[in-house]
């Protein structure tokens, strides 16, 4: 147990680091630095182009999980630029199929892009499925938390103003009410842009890491 904790205690405090520092990083850039406006409570309207906290550690994970090497970089790379796609091409057609209230038309065309996702995997090894999940996973996720634009009416941000939100007449205007309403080509840009950075986290921590790591003593018996 004693080894165990030894070895995992350098990767440990690494993720612990660089978690501290992505946050803060990517909280201020979305919600003090890259803004659309103050919103008079200390903070401020995010602008379209906005970093997205959870999504990084989407890919972070996703980087491990497929081996944390070179290799995994670019499965995970490929698969955030593939996944995202996926989501940009169900933003896009979905609303073309049925539009609100009816959400069939967002399953169908999920639908039919999860089978195409799966179908192409035959193109080999380098074509990572989980990841390619996961990136569509954070791209609809963040397009339903930002108001679906191009489904429902104001998702984009329309009315969703500095001056409209400071209005009680209109406050909150954007679609259900969404400060981060946000156009759906935004949201695209806004996941992929975010998951690369996770990815360049997840190598980050395994490069600190080997730093930071004594180097193993020779075993003296074995050498005999």
């Amino acid at each position: 147990m004693t080894s165990r904790l030894k070895a995992a205690a350098p990767l440990a405090i690494v993720i612990a680091v660089l978690a501290l520092i992505w946050v803060e990083f990517s909280l201020n850039f979305t919600f003090h630095w890259v803004t659309s406006g103050d919103l008079g409570n200390g903070l401020s309207l995010p602008a379209s182009f906005h970093l997205i906290v959870p999504t990084a550690f989407v890919s972070w994970g996703l980087f491990f999980a497929a081996g944390a090497d070179s290799s995994a970089l670019q499965k995970v790379a490929v698969a955030s630029v593939v996944g995202t796609l996926g989501g940009l091409f169900v933003m896009a057609l979905a609303p073309e199929v049925a539009d609100l209230p009816d959400f069939w038309g967002i399953a169908v065309v999920v639908a039919v892009a999860a089978f195409l996702v799966v179908m192409v995997s035959v193109v080999g090894d380098w074509y990572y499925v989980p990841g390619i999940f996961g990136a569509f996973a954070a791209t609809i996720f963040w397009w339903i938390a930002t108001g679906l634009d191009n489904w429902a009416p104001d998702g984009g941000g329309v009315g969703n103003s500095v001056k409209a939100l400071g209005d009680p007449a209109t406050a909150g205007a954007g679609a259900f009410g969404g400060v981060l309403s946000t156009p759906y080509v935004w949201v695209w840009v806004n996941t992929l842009v975010t998951l690369l950075i996770g990815c360049a986290l997840g190598l980050i921590s395994v490069k600190l890491t080997g730093i930071l790591t004594p180097a193993a003593k020779p075993d003296r018996e074995a050498a005999k």
